[in-house]
């Protein structure tokens, strides 16, 4: 095998990978001549992701599983399903997508995760972790309803095993004794390793078929015996198990355990997943990968270079641009400086511990810092235990992460009124990571929760004060921001708070008062200077200043609110539902995200595209202005 130490600048030469188009044409290989691919496929990937950016080191560790499975499986008829979409960029590759690699999170080009209108080959859209094997169980019970002789297979791994959907799913799959394969690939993000030439052994012996044969005849001469005998016999093969893999876990759960074997021994893997792809019931083969392998900074590195950035040309001699902050850096230093005030401060991330700015508040807080895991129902509640006996809890969480401790965060958190603050990280449109990742939801689905108070900054310096402002509040609250950087707004370093549901005006005009919740303030001002309009800061989605509200529609003849959220039940919902329960009639234009799932491409493009960049408010209020006046009155007729 190759370890490169570089990212190509340009497409590499590969020659074999090149004769591939389809699976198909994988399967006419010799096993000689796999490993060869092995390293066309890894070459070509690091060149594919240093064009576009993306998830990185997942991909790198599933090569040699990625031929493998398309290699022993019949695919697309059988059903390959990766978990989260992390390390399908290899299958991707082999699967008839290998020049449009280049297009990735572009708009109109390869999406990030797997897709089912993209590719035959995507059997189960993903995007959030765990759901594989509950996918994949399904499939695998409708091709017993019909009578098919498809094979289905799950590779779960990259810490998505670390979520209790995984365990639901293999207690259900045990239960129905389906035909499904497990792929766990243990790249040391989830499980822990078990390695040596004993396990490797006997890895080859547990899915041999003269074991398997044996294995099953036995149960069949031991159904005869008396019950104390044959559980005495089933514990002796299990503790067998036990002692050289971590296997036994699984057997409880009714899994044939097979492993763990080297993920990037590729003859061992066809070999054995030859051997599984026979077997009948629910079978785990438990492979172990490598993150970033044969690339020497990834694999130093696992976490950094989970997903990197595009590499760009050569820089110019142009000064460069001070930078701007990142809202989650904004986060953990505020995090950090409110710890150092009150030692009660907990913060809890599922999983997203650099992703939210929590590192530094890890290494200097380490007692007060909890990682969780891909467990986000975990992370609700137990910052609701924490909250019940007097401490204050900090979860930091993405928009698109919280949607799964929904239950949780109602009833766990906002029916008992405790005081906990959900940071809310990526809210609105994400760009590159697409609809699956996008924070589109949040301002309505938090704020039809009682208790809840629900704010979104329109800054940086905005951000501190409404995180301090949530914190000190007693009850739950969230700070809603979005991914990447702010408008450039001096940060004042303090942890000054403002007051509870009080928005700031900022422009005084006439005829059109616009009020802009969170990202949208800044091109609602550019907008509002064309059209000489009053703008708002409204800073509080929940609740409303329900003063400011009813004094900018007594003085202006349209009423405009612009987010970044869906229209459905956000913030302008909760405007004219205002104006509706005061008894007033007037005209109300809502401007956000329309009300479909939009597609991956550059924040600000998309943004563009549905019309919430300045110009694109501007444009909606003057058509609206528009509309509103009255027809030409018709000359008489003589």
């Amino acid at each position: 095998m190759k370890v490169f130490t570089q990212i190509p600048p340009t497409r590499p030469v590969t020659p074999l990978l090149d004769t591939l188009s389809l699976p198909e044409d994988l399967r006419e290989l010799s096993l000689a001549e796999l490993p060869r691919l092995a390293d066309e496929l890894r070459e070509f990937l690091l060149y594919s992701v240093g064009q576009t950016g993306g998830h990185f080191g997942a991909g790198l560790g599933v090569v040699e599983l990625t031929i493998a499975l398309h290699y022993i499986f019949d695919t697309p008829f059988d059903r390959v399903i990766w978990d989260v979409g992390h390390q399908s960029y290899p299958h991707k590759i082999l699967t008839g997508r290998r020049e449009a690699m280049l297009s990735m999170r572009k708009a109109g080009g390869l999406s990030a995760f797997n897709n089912r209108s993209e590719s035959e080959y995507d059997a189960f859209g993903v995007g959030h972790s765990s759901t594989s094997i509950s996918a994949a169980l399904g499939m695998a019970l409708a091709a017993r309803a019909r009578a098919e002789r498809r094979r289905v297979a799950a590779v779960i791994g990259d810490g998505a095993m670390t979520a209790g959907m995984a365990f639901e799913a293999l207690n259900h799959a045990a239960h129905t004794d389906a035909d499904l394969l497990v792929v766990l690939n243990d790249n040391q993000m989830s499980i822990s390793r078990n390695e040596g030439g004993l396990a490797s052994y006997f890895a080859r012996v547990w899915a041999s078929p003269l074991y398997n044969s044996m294995r099953e005849g036995g149960k069949r001469v031991l159904s005869r015996l008396p019950g104390p005998a044959l559980e005495i016999a089933r514990r002796t093969e299990e503790h067998m198990k036990g002692m050289l893999a971590p296997g036994t876990l699984f057997e409880e759960l009714g899994f044939n355990y097979i492993g763990p074997i080297d993920g990037h021994d590729l003859p061992l893997l066809i070999e054995t997943m030859g051997h599984v792809r026979e077997r009948q019931g629910p079978q785990l083969l438990h492979v172990l990968t490598v993150k970033g392998k044969g690339f020497g900074p990834a694999e130093r590195d696992p976490v950094g270079y989970h997903a990197i950035n595009k590499i760009d040309p050569a820089p110019t001699n142009s000064k460069p641009k001070k930078p701007l902050s990142k809202y989650q850096d904004i986060f953990g230093a505020w995090l950090c400086e409110m710890a150092e005030q009150d030692p009660l401060l907990i913060g809890i991330t599922p999983a997203m511990c650099e992703g939210s700015g929590m590192v530094e508040f890890s290494k200097r807080f380490p007692e007060r810092f909890h990682d969780v895991a891909i467990a986000e129902q975990h992370a609700v509640t137990l910052a609701a235990g924490l909250a019940c006996e007097g401490m204050k809890p900090v979860v930091a969480i993405y928009s698109t992460f919280l949607q799964r401790a929904y239950d949780q965060l109602i009833h766990d958190v906002a029916l008992q009124d405790l005081d906990v603050l959900f940071a809310i990280d990526r809210a609105g449109l994400v760009g590159e990571d697409g609809a699956t990742h996008a924070g589109s939801f949040d301002l309505s689905y938090l704020r039809c929760v009682p208790n809840m108070v629900v704010m979104a900054p329109s800054d940086e310096d905005e951000a501190r004060k409404l995180l301090s402002t949530g914190y000190f509040h007693k009850g739950p609250a969230a700070v809603r921001y979005p991914r990447g950087t702010g408008p450039g707004a001096a940060i004042t370093r303090s942890l000054d708070t403002v007051e509870i549901g009080r928005a700031r005006q900022l422009r005084e005009g006439k005829g059109v008062g616009i009020l802009a919740f969170g990202t949208m303030v800044a091109p609602s001002l550019q907008a509002a200077g064309a059209l000489d309009a009053s703008v708002a800061d409204m800073r509080f989605v929940k609740p409303l200043d329900e003063e400011l509200v009813l004094a900018f529609a007594a003085r202006h003849k349209l009423l405009v609110t612009t987010e970044e959220n869906t229209l459905a039940g956000g913030a302008g919902a909760a405007v004219s539902e205002l104006l509706a329960a005061r008894g007033i009639v007037m005209p109300v234009l809502h401007i956000a995200l329309p009300d479909r799932f939009l597609d991956h491409g550059k924040p600000q493009d998309m943004l563009k595209d549905v019309g919430l960049d300045a110009a694109g408010i501007e444009a909606s209020i003057r058509a609206r202005l528009k509309a509103m006046r009255p027809p030409p009155k018709k000359r008489p007729s003589r």
